[in-house]
């Protein structure tokens, strides 16, 4: 471990670096070493493990991956779990979850992933989302393997006409799932909460859809989906707001109420109309307990949890270990108390606000300047802590959410202990930038 860092006379700031013997410098005023926290522990492990590479870098912690995969297969008590892609967005380790027990199959975001997945030998790919890629739609109902894998998300007919209309001749059968709305409706209908995505909300409305999918040759009802984000996606227990986390908590409690009776109407009244359906895919990283628990549900949809980005870190039914990190360097020294990194600025998708910003994570006690914030080329970093950095050094940042952290970087630097074990491209580093 390295020891306290030299400095000029005067107490001013350390002026020297060596990058071979990098290992982690803890903020010091005495010169004597402390006893170390866990997360000046992991630090530690992560800069020893990289200290071969140069920064900006994004890594996974294999440790930290796999007990929030063991995490999530215990809350969903048996039931097994359809794996989000878009919030891995890395082939190896789409694959090293899925060979864990609990896990089965994968859920995509756009079609094109999907037939490039099933390319590659994922033989149960459900797309979340509804598709107008006419040529990826060509390419599926031409052929078997890829109509055999992969399913497509419907929740209106006209969604039907479109892929009749980009067959291209192609006759295989096209494997759908419809998708229920989940939102919270109160005061008849005039408040609602959650997401804006399929137009079906009640038993009759599926049921009919059903009926013009099974009336239709070339298509095939072969599942449901429901996904409740204003429960799996929403935390409860936000730091500093007890009152609008307890209004959270008890509008999460009614949505699932309201919810599993629903789905379970729901469910029945489209087995009744196309009794071939395999699945009834619900939840996210949020609520798999929940979801689980529920009757009609077949299966669980998680992936973030795998990673553990800041915004699933305020709840109150789990906890996870921060998995994926990405490393920029210090690049200046602006003042007292003051660092600037290279880059950084890698905002999440959503409404805008503080809570799509990565945080810097290692070493504690960084954070943005208001003036400023985390920016496209640099981000200049403030807190006593700055001044224990020297040029050349990492600084650690935790993304606001899952996948969209791979977007930024082309491979993935797999850390075990403290040693990087592999180095795995991301969708990006493959040439594949789905959206």
């Amino acid at each position: 471990m390295r020891g306290p860092v030299p400095r000029p006379a005067g107490g001013g700031p350390a002026v020297r670096h060596r990058r071979d013997a990098l290992v982690y410098r803890p903020v010091i005023g005495s010169g004597k070493l402390g006893p170390m926290t866990p997360l000046a522990s992991d630090r530690a492990r992560y800069d020893r493990a990289t200290a071969h590479l140069d920064a900006p870098l994004a890594v996974v912690d294999l440790d930290a991956f796999d007990a929030n995969a063991d995490d999530l297969v215990r809350r969903a008590g048996g039931k097994p779990i359809r794996v989000a892609s878009k919030s891995v967005r890395c082939r190896a380790l789409l694959e090293r979850v899925l060979a864990r027990d609990g896990f089965s199959g994968l859920m995509s975001f756009t079609l094109a992933e999907s037939l490039w997945l099933a390319r590659a030998g994922f033989d149960d790919v459900l797309l979340a989302y509804p598709s107008a890629d006419r040529a990826a739609y060509a390419e599926l109902a031409a052929d078997p393997k890829l109509a055999g894998a992969v399913t497509v998300m419907v929740d209106d007919p006209a969604q039907l006409d479109l892929i009749d209309a980009a067959r291209d001749g192609g006759r295989e059968e096209i494997r759908v799932c419809l998708e229920l709305d989940t939102s919270l409706r109160m005061l008849g209908g005039r408040v609602r909460i959650g997401a804006l995505r399929s137009p079906l909300r009640d038993p009759a409305q599926l049921a009919e859809l059903a009926r013009s999918v099974t009336r239709r040759p070339g298509f095939r009802v072969v599942g449901l989906m429901a996904y409740e984000g204003h429960v799996a996606g929403v935390g409860d227990a936000v730091a500093g707001r007890p009152l609008r986390s307890r209004a959270i908590r008890l509008m999460q409690a009614a949505a699932r109420r309201e919810l599993t009776g629903r789905r379970a109407a729901v469910v029945r009244a489209v087995r009744a109309v196309a009794p071939g359906v395999e699945f009834v895919n619900g939840g996210g990283t949020g609520s798999v307990q929940h979801t689980a628990a529920e009757d009609a549900v077949t299966e669980i949809a998680a992936g973030s949890g795998l990673y553990q980005p800041r915004l699933f870190d305020n709840y109150t039914s789990f906890s996870g270990r921060p998995a994926a990190l990405f490393g920029q360097p210090v690049v200046r020294r602006p003042g007292v108390g003051v660092v600037t990194v290279l880059g950084g600025g890698y905002p999440a998708s959503g409404a805008a606000g503080a809570d799509r910003l990565p945080v810097p994570y290692l070493p504690e006690g960084l954070r943005y300047d208001a003036q400023e914030g985390p920016g496209e080329v640099q981000t200049p970093l403030l807190g006593s802590a700055a001044d224990d950095l020297l040029i050349g050094d990492t600084v650690w940042f935790r993304h606001a959410k899952a996948g969209e952290m791979c977007e930024r970087f082309a491979e993935l630097h797999l850390v075990e202990g403290d040693r990087v074990t592999a180095t795995v491209p991301t969708y990006r580093g493959e040439g594949r930038t789905f959206l």
